[in-house]
């Protein structure tokens, strides 16, 4: 018996001592595989890929510069009478194809007071407007820049100048320009072009571009040649462009006097010369191979008695540049975002950024209106060539130069 159960411990101690190495083996054999395992994945890999962030390559912008706006007197009172209100002087603007531009930019010659309770008779005489500011909420969804540099600006006195300004700010329409032209703070401003964004990975975004707009009322005065000065100092580094306001009414093309002062404006580092005031078409040039538009004409008014006064030329003005440095353009675009208050420090912070001047490209085409039955709409093509034959369009855009030509 004893024997027997000796054999029976061994032979347990015998198995026991098998599953041990068994159990050894299979754990020597899976740790082999799972660091083999491992090892090969860690070797297969791939590298980690660095994330690239798009960076702006070109902009453009689409630019449409409108002569005269204006929805008080006879145009209040036939917005009034029709059931679309103070929607009216807008309603067949849609018919321009807004969405093809960036930016609309226009002369508004009125202030906008409120509480103003003149008759539309009143005005006429006195020729002291004013324009409802009821009506900016729907100004703003097609003008995003204005100039208040003219000789209506002021008819509702220095308090109605500034309400004016308060409520082109509270619509989101940035301003320049002084109804003064010896206010030398307010001729130019740095205000935010809207711009289209090409970037690295060809997506496409909206971004805004510092550019220096400049306005000069001259019908009383002559602009001073200081006030002329004022667009060098933006020209080294930045676009300008120059909205004058002056010359005789009613002419189909400018004195000696307006031609000179227009003129000095490309001197002192316009990169063109857009102006109205006389309600009439007026004629182009090329001076140094600039741009000089004499007169677009009435685009939003009520005068309404003659073939001139109801039609305008809208200036088509395409900005691009697709050779500038990226990092340069990238700096520009973030600085653009932070020009759209009223007397910002734009110049001054490019400047003390280091940004120098985009190699831009200007393009200039001519959108014809006409307003006469009591609302702005495009130009018939008939309309349209005799514009252009009073502009003498195409003799100018042939002795443009670069950076300048036609569309």
């Amino acid at each position: 018996m004893k024997i027997r159960k000796e054999r029976r411990t061994a032979k347990r101690i015998f198995i026991t001592a098998i599953i041990i190495v068994a159990i050894s083996v299979l754990s020597i054999v899976a740790w082999y595989i799972y660091h083999q395992f491992n090892s090969e994945n860690t070797a297969k890999a791939p590298a980690a890929v660095e994330k690239v962030i798009p960076r702006p390559v070109s902009l453009k912008s689409d630019v449409m510069t409108t002569g005269n706006i204006f929805w008080g007197r006879y145009m209040n009172d036939w917005a009034m009478a029709s059931p679309l209100k103070y929607e009216y002087p807008f309603s067949r603007l849609n018919e321009f194809e807004r969405d093809k531009y960036d930016a609309w930019i226009a002369g508004l010659e009125c202030p906008t007071k409120s509480g103003v309770h003149m008759t539309s008779a009143e005005m006429e005489v006195a020729l002291q407007f004013n324009c409802s500011p009821e009506y900016l909420p729907e100004a703003a969804k097609w003008f995003n820049i204005v100039s208040l540099a003219n000789n209506h600006t002021d008819n509702q006195g220095v308090d109605g100048f500034a309400e004016t300004q308060e409520a082109l700010d509270k619509n989101g329409i940035q301003y320049f320009g002084h109804y003064d032209p010896r206010a030398l703070n307010d001729i130019c401003e740095v205000i935010s072009l809207p711009v289209t964004v090409t970037s690295s990975d060809d997506s496409i975004t909206k971004g805004n571009l510092p550019v220096a707009l400049c306005g000069y009322h001259g019908v009383f005065r002559i602009p001073p040649t200081e006030s002329l000065e004022l667009m060098e100092k933006y020209s080294k580094i930045m676009p300008v462009i120059a909205f004058p306001h002056m010359g005789v009414e009613y002419q189909p093309a400018p004195d000696e006097l307006k031609t000179s002062v227009y003129r000095s404006m490309i001197d002192h580092g316009a990169d063109m010369v857009i102006g109205d005031h006389p309600h009439w078409v007026q004629t182009t040039e090329s001076y140094k191979g600039h741009l000089i538009v004499y007169s677009m004409g009435n685009f939003m008014f009520d005068q309404q008695d003659t073939p001139e006064v109801v039609r305008s030329a809208a200036i088509h003005i395409l900005i691009q540049t697709d050779k500038a440095d990226k990092s340069q353009l990238s700096k520009w675009l973030s600085l653009g975002d932070k020009c759209k208050s009223y007397h910002d420090t734009c110049l001054e912070q490019a400047e003390s950024e280091g940004l120098t001047k985009l190699p831009l490209t200007y393009k200039f085409g001519v959108v014809g209106s006409n307003d006469a039955n009591k609302i702005t709409k495009p130009a018939t093509a008939e309309e349209l060539t005799s514009i252009l034959q009073r502009m003498n369009w195409q003799s100018t855009m042939n002795q443009l130069q670069p950076p300048y030509s036609s569309l």
